[in-house]
This record gives C-alpha cells, structure tokens and sequence, in this order.
C-alpha cells in the first residue's frame, strides 16, 4: 500500500478552493492550533475526514480506496 500524505492533499484542497486555516477551524469548531497539528500529522480520525470531505465537497478518502487497487 502507498503512504497517503492526507495533510497535503486537505492542504492543497484548501489552496485550490481559497479556504483559510482560519475557515476550517470555524467550521469544525475549533482552533486554529488544531488544524496546524492536522497538517502536521500522517494519519487523521475518520470522522474528522468524513467532516472535512462535506466541507470541502470532496472526498478524500478516494485516495486510500485507490491505494488498494492493483
């Protein structure tokens, strides 16, 4: 199975969409400080990607599906 960097992919979503740290933080409640440690992380809760999939209308866990594919 391939490594997933999901904080750069959330990162570059964001970029591409024109969303700030500050926008994400709004919408799941929470710091700012908590985003940057998502950014920071290799792995995320799967309920906080489900979350961010409906924020960014995306989904990101594609990524891992096709990760598995021959």
């Amino acid at each position: 199975m391939k490594k997933i960097h999901i904080d750069k992919l959330i990162q570059a979503k964001m970029k591409a969409e024109g969303r700030s740290v500050t926008w994400l933080a709004k919408q799941l409640n929470c710091d700012r400080s908590n985003i940057y440690k998502i950014y920071r992380k290799t792995t995320i809760d799967t309920a906080l990607l489900s979350h961010i999939c409906e924020l960014l209308n995306f989904d990101f866990f594609q990524y891992y599906s096709s990760s598995f594919r021959p």
